[in-house]
């Protein structure tokens, strides 16, 4: 059984950050911000698509016996692409199922599935509650900075 601390920014943490920022323009989201990164859009498809690479990941580590994995780069992601091209409205309806789909995953482990490893390329072996424990801090930082290009979006308009 996971811990109910985890479980609960699982299932809030990103439900919570979309209610603050529901009322965005789409093109505050889509503004590519000067230095060339990414926009806030880029960045919430990102999440998404990091939904479907941890979901993967951690049904591998269900699998095998703790598999190594490397770094994630969307450069090296036929994934990628198509999350990169989709319309806000998609992102955020693919992101909500991609999200049930992990919470259900979370829901049905049993506690020997949870004590399951697996290699991350930096932090080493992991447990199942570390994996989901480094998507949400990785996805809390992408809102962060959807958040951050939203403000500039926005300013730039004013």
């Amino acid at each position: 059984m996971l811990d109910p601390g985890l479980t609960a920014r699982l299932a809030h943490q990103l439900a919570s950050f979309r209610s603050r920022i529901a009322d965005v323009d789409p093109r505050d989201l889509a503004c590519p911000p000067p230095s060339g990164k990414w926009s806030a859009l880029q960045n919430l498809a990102h999440v998404g698509r990091h939904h479907e690479i941890m979901l993967e990941r951690l049904e591998r580590v269900l699998a095998e016996d703790a598999p190594a994995f490397p770094p994630y780069r969307e450069t090296d992601d036929a994934g990628w692409a198509e999350w990169e091209a989709l319309p806000p409205a998609e992102v955020w309806e693919r992101l909500a199922d991609r999200r049930a789909a992990l919470l259900a995953f979370a829901a049905r482990l049993t506690p020997e599935q949870a004590a399951r490893t697996g290699l991350h390329a930096r932090f080493g072996r992991m447990d199942v509650a570390r994996w989901l424990e480094f998507f949400l801090v990785h996805e809390a930082h992408h809102l962060y900075v959807a958040m951050l290009r939203v403000a500039d979006a926005r300013a730039a308009r004013a």
